[in-house]
């Protein structure tokens, strides 16, 4: 799909043109709800919201540099036991789209009655950074727009975002380009998919070429495979081996935050939540006696490794199993740099295509001829 339009930015801003945008779909009956971030009246915090009523849209803040949660899990919560009777409209940044075609995969989300908005992501922070980011400027979103549009480096993006190699959204039915646009004046409405041509056709948008849109995500692209690969090396040489891995995993406390904040972990009861790992007193003071220490918790090696086995070959490296972990242990680094591989092995890259199945989920006879030569 080529269609791109022009949202244009008035007086009130970037974040304005955006909620304009929003509000238009409602107008033309091409949605019934939206599934979108809202500031919270407390301030200093976005969290994702469904809104059933426009006049809502004024607190939604997709442009915040904030996720707390991947809201892919958000959208499988709502269309997995049944479709959405209403028309759902559904803003995602591109690790949550990602994600969400890999729950389509799963069979955990209907795409059904579901319109997918995505917008070119620039970055987030962690919650902690994104409160006091907010508490310190007037418009969180406007601020930050202003230091990328600068082109200066900002050290309070996550690092998850510093190294991320898909700052757009694929499979979109419509994406909210901020790349290779003037801010200042316009953003950017591209169809990705039919449906969103028609869209894009009944706004009565004025056409755009994006003629600097390529070019800018490859700079941004390129920029972030450096700091990648610096970082790939440094996680080699922390857990390389046995003895590494354990001490960098030392501090697990086997929470399973990292889990629960995964969006691919989808199962609806854990092999790790389950009756299996409850032992009898015996069991450990037996293991104790045999090993003369037994560190407790126990298992937490066997859960991440377990983990990783189940959903590395789909990670989309949003990295917050790092940000739910307690302890700060970097689970999204050694996710990512197996998840790397993994998926370069498989030529399979998480969430770009329906019509690409899952790896490990089917056979080929010629897959991988020099395993075990």
């Amino acid at each position: 799909m080529s269609s791109s339009a022009i949202l244009p930015v008035g007086d009130g801003g970037i974040l304005e043109a955006v909620r304009v945008f929003l509000g238009s779909l409602w107008q033309k009956k091409l949605i019934d709800v939206l599934l979108v971030p809202l500031e919270l009246p407390s301030g200093g915090n976005v969290v994702p919201a469904i809104v059933s009523d426009p006049s809502k849209l004024k607190m939604a803040n997709p442009l915040a540099p904030i996720m707390p949660l991947n809201s892919a899990r958000q959208v499988s919560a709502i269309t997995r036991a049944s479709p959405s009777a209403e028309r759902l409209g559904v803003v995602l940044r591109p690790c949550e789209m990602r994600a969400l075609i890999e729950l389509v995969k799963l069979k955990q989300v209907s795409l059904e009655n579901l319109l997918l908005i995505g917008i070119d992501c620039l970055g987030t922070y962690s919650a902690g950074d994104y409160g006091r980011f907010a508490q310190e400027v007037k418009s969180p979103a406007s601020d930050f727009l202003r230091k990328f549009q600068e082109g200066k480096e900002d050290p309070l993006l996550r690092k998850a975002c510093q190294i991320c190699e898909y700052p757009v959204p694929m499979n979109a039915d419509l994406v909210i380009g901020l790349l290779g646009t003037d801010l200042n004046n316009s953003i950017l409405l591209k169809a990705g998919t039919v449906a969103g041509e028609r869209i894009i056709g009944e706004l009565g948008l004025k056409k755009s070429d994006a003629e600097n849109r390529e070019a800018a995500i490859t700079k941004m692209v390129s920029e972030k495979a450096e700091r990648r690969e610096r970082l790939f090396a440094q996680v080699r040489k922390d857990v390389r081996g046995l003895e590494k891995l354990m001490a960098t995993l030392a501090t697990c406390v086997n929470c399973h935050n990292c889990k629960t904040a995964c969006p691919l972990c989808y199962c609806q009861e854990c092999f790790f939540d389950s009756s299996v790992f409850q032992f009898e007193a015996e069991k450990y003071l037996g293991w104790a006696q045999r090993r003369g220490a037994l560190r407790m918790p126990t298992d937490t090696l066997l859960f991440h490794l377990t983990r990783l086995n189940h959903m590395v070959i789909s990670c989309v490296g949003c990295g917050l199993c790092t940000e739910a972990c307690p302890n700060n242990i970097p689970v999204a680094d050694i996710f990512r740099l197996v998840g790397d591989k993994v998926q370069k092995d498989f030529e399979y890259v998480p969430g770009k295509s329906l019509e690409e199945e899952l790896p490990l989920t089917t056979f080929r006879e010629e897959e991988l001829p020099n395993i075990g030569t």
